[in-house]
């Protein structure tokens, strides 16, 4: 759902539901931050080539 692998916290034996949103936390979801520099960096730089998508992390 967020990007991360299956069973990140839900696969941790003993946790309880608010244990788990408490370890998500505020963290960044992966995929909104590769989008994120995907798009600021060519701006920053100037350099249209830098952080191009590939295949592989593409959504």
């Amino acid at each position: 759902m967020m990007g991360l692998a299956p069973g990140h916290v839900t696969d941790i034996p003993g946790l309880s539901r608010n244990d788990m949103l408490r370890l998500l936390g505020n963290g960044v979801v992966p995929r909104q931050g590769v989008a994120a520099l995907q798009w600021l960096l060519p701006q920053l730089t100037g350099d249209v080539t830098v952080c191009q998508p590939t295949d592989s992390n593409a959504a």
